[in-house]
């Protein structure tokens, strides 16, 4: 996972960014080569499952590579829980990979109250924000080399949540770390 930490702004961008267009060109001929109703045809949904995937778990590797890295480089007198966030970042993927599984393939099966999907999505989200803050927030405890309150990186926590645009800004500053402490 470390190697999320090492690559180049413009590599983790073609990495994710490009990875995804290259899978929707090929899933748009497959579409178009087989005749398939992209509407009407519940392969489709199998496709849009496997690119949401092949990101989400670029995505999520990533943040995860950073947060624990990170945590392991956070200056004396600075304590962030690493078991929470490695909980909530379990917790995010297991359930997100539970309602891709369950929409893609055994809705038909099951039927669950809307307010339970709507229940844990919001926990999804919660434990996604965590994971943000808890990132962000050694990202810039490391930089500063003090505990950091909100208004020091807030800016940055909205670099990660445009992740197109904040990927260019961030991950130079993560390079810079990790280059710098490899050197040391």
């Amino acid at each position: 996972m470390k190697f999320f930490l090492k690559l180049k702004h413009w590599q983790f961008f073609g990495l994710t960014v490009g990875l995804l267009f290259i899978i929707k060109i090929v899933v748009l001929v497959v579409i178009a080569t087989r005749n398939i109703n992209l509407f009407d045809n519940p392969k489709a949904d199998y496709f849009a499952a496997l690119l949401f995937f092949v990101f989400f778990f670029i995505f999520v590797g990533w943040f995860y590579a950073l947060g624990t890295n990170l945590n392991k480089k956070l200056p004396d007198g600075v304590k962030m829980s690493l078991k929470k966030f490695k909980w909530f970042s379990f917790l995010s993927v297991a359930l997100v990979v539970a309602f891709v599984v369950f929409y893609v393939g055994l809705a038909s099966l099951f039927w669950l109250p809307d307010i339970v999907f709507a229940g844990l999505y919001l926990f999804v989200v919660f434990c996604y924000c965590y994971c943000f803050n808890f990132s962000i927030k050694s990202l810039k405890a490391v930089e500063l080399q003090r505990a950091v309150t909100f208004s020091d990186y807030a800016g940055d926590l909205f670099l990660f949540l445009f992740f197109p645009i904040g990927v260019w800004i961030i991950q130079p500053r993560i390079n810079k770390i990790f280059e710098e402490k490899e050197e040391a």
